[in-house]
């Protein structure tokens, strides 16, 4: 799944080919429990499941499977150069970090060329919005241009959670800054069948406002 709304890569097909990904080397930033991995190993790929978070990737091993897992910074890869033809990140990595060119350039590094980068995050228009499920999420709270990033902290105000808010044009500007070929960007709609209600995702508000936005991106 590519997001909340439901869009799943066997309809996206944003990676190429579902019968192409058999053989391919495949990097996941961002991979948390590696679900996206497991999708991919379980067409023939050979994914590696990265993440930062030691205890995300804890729950990756509980759960299984033949996937390699990395606990690393996504801005300094253990890899070498043209290790990989695909990366991809579901929500993960990218709205984490203060400057996401650093991981851009660092994915390009070990992507082959040819290699393609696909990744979503929150679409930068929901920031200007509640993060609320029902109609008082529906009016603008805060400037769309305003990229003063989120912080939760603890009791001793120290920020255990971090997200940073880049306009749209600041992510498209990210992509070809770093050497990527912006080939699509696609803004799925939320579908009648997804009944779901969570947080500040909602039929009400996906019907109304794009709630995530995916980038394909290629290294040429």
């Amino acid at each position: 799944m590519w997001g909340p709304e439901g869009l799943d890569e066997v309809e996206a097909e944003l990676l190429g080919p579902q019968e192409e990904l058999k053989g391919r080397d495949v990097l996941e930033l961002g991979a948390g429990a590696a679900q996206c991995s497991r999708w991919l190993a379980a067409q023939g790929a050979r994914p590696v499941a990265l993440d930062i978070s030691h205890r995300q990737l804890q729950h990756a091993l509980r759960i299984g499977g033949p996937v390699p897992l990395v606990c690393a910074d996504a801005g300094a890869l253990p890899f070498a150069d043209g290790s990989f033809d695909l990366a991809c990140s579901a929500y993960g990595a990218l709205p984490f970090v203060a400057d996401p060119r650093v991981v851009l350039r660092e994915v390009r590094r070990v992507l082959r060329p040819g290699g393609r980068l696909v990744f979503s995050l929150t679409h930068p228009v929901r920031w200007a919005f509640p993060d609320e499920p029902g109609p008082e999420g529906l009016s603008v709270s805060g400037s769309y241009f305003d990229r003063t990033p989120y912080v939760e902290q603890d009791d001793d105000g120290r920020a255990v959670y971090v997200e940073h808010h880049r306009t749209l044009g600041d992510r498209v500007r990210d992509v070809v800054a770093s050497g990527f070929r912006l080939v699509d960007l696609v803004e799925p709609e939320w579908p009648r069948w997804n009944t779901s209600e969570w947080g500040g995702w909602s039929p009400l508000r996906g019907r109304l406002i794009p709630g995530t936005a995916i980038f394909v991106c290629v290294r040429d």
